[in-house]
């Protein structure tokens, strides 16, 4: 990858994919549409969804935004895939920068999640995607706020398009607003932390993305490797940042399967 000489525009996806501006109304369409069917009881400040029957374990879903922008209302519908499978999904909502911090963020997470996992029994399998995949990831690192018994629970962690370096990110206008001093990018980078060891990783991201986004999965896959039980990378083809996500709705897509498949 050649040398980067504006770091806004390097992580910047909105402006680099055709019809990329239309992506978050069309989520909270989505999302509205599918509440309308079936409506979500409340966590804390996220949606807690419930299949027909027991549950076969918690699927979490963690939104992105670069830490700044929207909430479980624009994603409720990525919930269709796990609930059709039988998994109870809880989709957490965060203080939302600047007002809310990158550790604030991370334990009101990790709050919904025990708090949804005294509900439902058996195994947690943990995604998000970009800002929400770094999330996910902080949450299996060994200072995880996570009580030890939840934390034992989670049996794979799938980051959709992470930030698992964030000192790049010291180089963009959002440095202020995410409060990214030397320290705070040091110990909110998931690179900087061993992962959990009793679980599944598998680190997914699209193959039409910004560099930068291929580059911090693959350094987060080589970083982690032989630490999780088993670590695997999927750069999927054809899928850019705004729709990488977009198999979650599907029971049947490969990105379903990667996170649920096998329990």
């Amino acid at each position: 990858m050649p040398g980067i000489t504006d770091w806004d525009d390097a992580y910047a996806n909105i402006v680099h994919i055709p019809g990329g501006a239309e992506f978050p109304d069309r989520w909270l369409r989505d999302a509205a549409a599918f509440r309308a069917t079936r409506a979500p009881e409340a966590v804390g400040g996220g949606e807690f969804h419930l299949p027909e029957g027991a549950p076969r374990g918690l699927m979490v879903f963690i939104h992105g935004g670069y830490w700044m922008k929207f909430g479980p209302a624009w994603f409720s519908h990525l919930a269709q895939g796990a609930l059709a499978r039988g998994w109870a999904v809880l989709l957490p909502g965060y203080p939302l920068a600047p007002t809310g911090t990158l550790s604030g963020m991370r334990d009101a997470v990790a709050a919904q999640v025990a708090a949804a996992a005294e509900r439902v029994a058996g195994p947690i399998a943990l995604t998000g995607h970009s800002a929400g995949g770094h999330l996910a990831a902080r949450l299996i690192c060994d200072d995880s706020p996570l009580p030890a018994p939840v934390l034992a629970r989670i049996r794979r962690c799938l980051p959709i398009s992470g930030l698992f370096d964030l000192r790049p990110l010291q180089q963009t206008a959002m440095r202020g607003d995410l409060g990214l001093t030397d320290e705070v990018a040091r110990r909110e980078s998931p690179l900087f932390h061993l992962p959990a060891r009793d679980l599944d990783l598998h680190i997914w991201v699209g193959a039409d993305e910004r560099a930068v986004f291929v580059q911090q999965s693959r350094l987060i896959h080589a970083a982690w490797a032989g630490w999780p039980d088993r670590t695997d990378l999927t750069v999927e083809p054809g899928r850019h940042h705004l729709d990488v996500i977009d198999g979650l709705a599907d029971p049947a897509h490969p990105l379903t399967e990667a996170l649920l498949g096998g329990f």
